[in-house]
């Protein structure tokens, strides 16, 4: 009797395993099958933005690479976080992706006081696509020509200058209102719903500075349009090599946005790293290079999944006292 309950036992275990290895082989080789079907990349920023712009050809490379179709969401609003809400709710399986920036990672929810988010725990970071640089430009009429200059024109009429942004809380805004607060100085801000919609009265000489991305920044200086005093990144631009770093003549001012690409929390690590994989190989290519330039984006070195997310944390603790600072608000 007991060799047949062993015979039996035996049988059951064999039928057992013999049901459970395919849908074991399945499980692990899960993973490796995505994606397969529709990738959605969330842009949180309107059609033809810069980051709509590289996020379009991000999403063209992973769709060759990939064999799969990856299209394009744009969910601007609540600075970036809407967008943001909207990936942190979707199944974590890798086919609800976005491009985020420092806005939604590090601004955005230290901006409000109810963000409806917390990126380090909502989103899983996977790669870091580029930093933005930002020019300090002023109408070819200032009365300076280097950031010196600059600074004596400033402090002599407390009050007089005004600087445009493309809203309250806006990179633009606290990167000037820390410049301020670094050098004591009196500029009137005037805030604006987005770049594109200041250029017009910066051009117009309606206001006399402001700090802008390459995309606006460098046509309209090598047009003579406007005049560029210095960058925002203590590291010398790569797009115009002749505008020196305001640290040059600030020293520690040491500031730049990026762009970055995640997904919701929860992923598992290999699509993660299947992803993070697809966008450091396009990192490496030549084609890469012409994109950031199109982008009027710095280079930056490529970061695995683990080192974005520790370079996301710091980033977040590291415009806490930049915000409290500039004492902007979005609510």
């Amino acid at each position: 009797m007991k060799a047949w309950a062993t015979w039996l036992q035996a049988g059951l275990l064999a039928c057992a395993l013999t049901w459970l290895t395919p849908w074991s082989a399945q499980a692990q080789e899960a993973p490796r099958q995505y994606p397969n079907r529709p990738i959605k990349l969330v842009v949180p920023f309107p059609p033809g933005s810069l980051v709509d712009v590289l996020g379009r050809s991000i999403a063209d490379s992973l769709q060759a690479s990939l064999k799969q179709p990856v299209v394009i969401d744009n969910k601007a609003g609540a600075s970036t976080l809407l967008g943001a809400k909207l990936v942190a709710a979707a199944p974590p399986d890798g086919y609800t992706l976005m491009v985020p920036t420092v806005t939604t990672m590090s601004l955005g929810p230290q901006l409000m006081s109810k963000p409806g988010i917390d990126p380090l725990k909502d989103l899983t970071p996977i790669a870091r696509l580029g930093a933005t640089n930002f020019f300090l430009s002023v109408h070819p009429s200032f009365p300076a020509r280097n950031m010196k200059e600059w600074i004596e024109v400033v402090r002599k009429s407390p009050g007089k200058y005004s600087y445009a942004s493309s809203g309250t809380g806006s990179p633009h805004h606290i990167f000037m209102e820390l410049l301020k607060k670094q050098l004591n100085l009196e500029i009137t801000h005037v805030p604006y719903k987005g770049s594109n919609s200041s250029m017009t009265d910066l051009l117009s000489g309606q206001v006399d500075m402001a700090f802008l991305d390459g995309t606006l920044a460098i046509p309209n200086i090598k047009s003579g349009k406007l005049f560029a005093m210095g960058t925002s990144m203590a590291k010398r631009t790569v797009l115009m090599a002749s505008v020196p770093p305001i640290a040059e003549t600030v020293p520690g001012y040491d500031w730049s946005g990026w762009i970055g690409f995640a997904g919701p929390a929860g992923m598992p690590p290999a699509i993660v790293d299947t992803i993070a994989d697809e966008i450091k190989t396009l990192q490496a290519t030549p084609g890469y290079a012409v994109l950031l330039d199109k982008a009027a984006m710095e280079p930056t070195p490529a970061l695995s999944p683990a080192e974005m997310q520790e370079f996301v944390r710091n980033e977040y603790r590291r415009w806490t006292p930049a915000i409290k600072a500039s004492g902007a608000t979005v609510d």
